[in-house]
């Protein structure tokens, strides 16, 4: 989006994709951007696997910064919170729907979603064409472990490095979450790692890319939102698998 110009959009109003990712640690071993390099690289390719089955959509500059307050106390994670990032969402969509088919923002950081699920409930009771979805590949673990890391692996391997990367805390999230909203992801992990990176590889990190990837793509496809504005479809098998 950011390299167009106006008059190629007036003709055909284009479904607008937003990337929202975060700036926050992830270990010792990948990057701060990790969530918003992954939310872009997934928006960005079933963008051009749609155009290639002529469906006119655009994708934007990713937004970088998002709630990100339980991993504050590592150095280099900027949070602009949940009041801020339902602001901007708001604004932007309520701005983009003046031009565009309807926005579809696609999450890549677990701690934005309350924050986009209240937005874009907003947005649809005022009659704006919005819906959200997540970029989660099936069965993937918490934070930096294994997961995230064959992601980077294979989208950007030279961003990963391996001989610093460690276990964390490997006990389930869901019995970890009252700790990670009252204490913060430190007090439970002491290097930001909620999981274990050992075995991740490139070749695993494409296989959840291109799950992810079908995913969008089968809900931009079929469209369907359920009552907190979130895409929904119904995942043939071999995209489950």
């Amino acid at each position: 989006m950011g390299q167009r110009r106006w008059p190629s959009l007036a003709e055909q109003p284009p479904l607008l994709l937003v990337p929202v990712g975060s700036l926050e640690q992830h270990g010792p071993h990948l990057p701060l951007a990790t969530d918003s390099m992954v939310a872009g690289a997934v928006t960005r390719t079933a963008a051009e696997q749609l155009h290639a089955r002529g469906r006119r959509v655009l994708v934007a500059p990713v937004l970088l910064y998002g709630a990100s307050g339980e991993h504050e106390d590592f150095p280099g994670t900027v949070s602009i919170g949940h009041e801020a990032l339902r602001l901007l969402v708001v604004e932007l969509a309520r701005s983009a729907c003046r031009w565009a088919e309807g926005v579809i923002f696609v999450n890549g950081h677990g701690g934005n979603v309350p924050t986009l699920a209240d937005a874009v409930r907003q947005l649809r009771c005022e009659g704006r064409s919005v819906a959200w979805t997540g970029c989660v590949p099936t069965g993937s673990d918490a934070h930096a472990g294994r997961t995230e890391t064959s992601l980077l692996l294979h989208l950007a391997p030279w961003a990963v490095r391996g001989d610093l990367a460690e276990p964390g805390c490997t006990d389930p999230v869901r019995d970890l979450l009252p700790r990670l909203r009252e204490e913060g992801v430190r007090r439970v992990s002491a290097n930001g790692v909620l999981g274990d990176p050992s075995g991740a590889s490139a070749a695993e990190g494409r296989r959840l890319f291109e799950q992810m990837v079908g995913t969008l793509v089968g809900e931009l496809t079929d469209v369907d939102v359920d009552h907190d504005g979130r895409l929904t479809w119904a995942r043939p098998a071999a995209v489950r698998a």
